[in-house]
């Protein structure tokens, strides 16, 4: 029988060519995975890059709307409250003049009387707008009970208002939030949307509570993203996002606005 081994040189040659196929592929598979890791990082990167970057612009939209809101209010307490007691204290120092009238004594009396009384309507207007004590007493649905009946005694338009939710007291906190979103809303309405007709409905849907609002004002394109990032509705987006929920925003021209949104 014929001998038909391998001689030991080419057996030596095929181990060596195997081998350093295998070392190549095996550097290959370390480079692919290498490059495909460091893709794979980056893109992580530049969604955290981006999620800063929406968190910056929320923060900076509740920034200048808090403090628009402080100058509104030192605003009121200068025009509606200092300028009151201003004249009550001029009044009061007329009362010390000597030789004064019955009638004119009566007159000061009268004014210092009246603009007191103003002064504390107006402080009362100024503390309600910064939180309705109705709200902080009775919660959420009391809250919006008032706000509802607010907007329909001194603007033309007449709120429908339903509520299926027992909201619990102890998150009022939260609730607050949704408290302010359904004011800017309901602002936006008359401002904006010149609306004569708002609903706004609660209810808990799939574990989640969920507000439905909508008006019959004259809307506008929801295909044009500009006319979702005014202010007021970068505000509305951050107090979402501090209660970990969803929004959305549906709208057409000259048929209203929709806006659902969870809590």
């Amino acid at each position: 029988m014929g001998n038909h081994s391998i001689p030991e040189k080419e057996l030596v040659v095929i181990i060596l060519y195997t081998s350093l196929f295998f070392i190549v592929v095996a550097v290959a598979l370390i480079i692919f995975f290498y490059f495909s890791r460091k893709k794979i990082i980056q893109k992580e990167l530049e969604k955290i890059d981006l999620m800063v970057q929406y968190q910056k612009e929320q923060l900076h939209a509740v920034i200048f709307t808090q403090e628009e809101e402080r100058k509104r209010i030192a605003q009121d307490l200068h025009d509606d409250i200092s300028s009151k007691l201003n004249i009550v204290s001029l009044n009061t120092h007329l009362l010390s003049a000597p030789n004064l009238s019955e009638d004119e004594t009566k007159e000061i009396t009268e004014n210092v009387i009246n603009l007191t009384a103003k002064a504390l309507e107006n402080s009362r207007k100024i503390a309600h707008n910064l939180l309705p004590p109705v709200f902080e007493k009775f919660g959420l649905n009391a809250g919006i009970e008032e706000l509802c009946g607010e907007f329909e005694s001194s603007k033309s338009v007449k709120v429908h208002y339903t509520n299926n939710i027992d909201f619990d007291e102890k998150e009022i906190d939260r609730h607050l939030h949704v408290f302010r979103i359904l004011q800017e809303l309901m602002n936006n309405s008359l401002r904006h949307g010149k609306a004569n007709e708002i609903w706004i409905s609660f209810a808990n849907i799939g574990e989640a509570n969920t507000c439905n609002y909508k008006d019959n004002g004259i809307g506008f394109d929801a295909k044009n993203c500009e006319n979702q990032k005014g202010l007021g509705m970068k505000n509305i987006d951050s107090r979402i996002s501090f209660l970990d929920g969803t929004i959305e925003i549906t709208s057409e021209l000259n048929k209203g606005i929709a806006v659902i949104f969870t809590f």
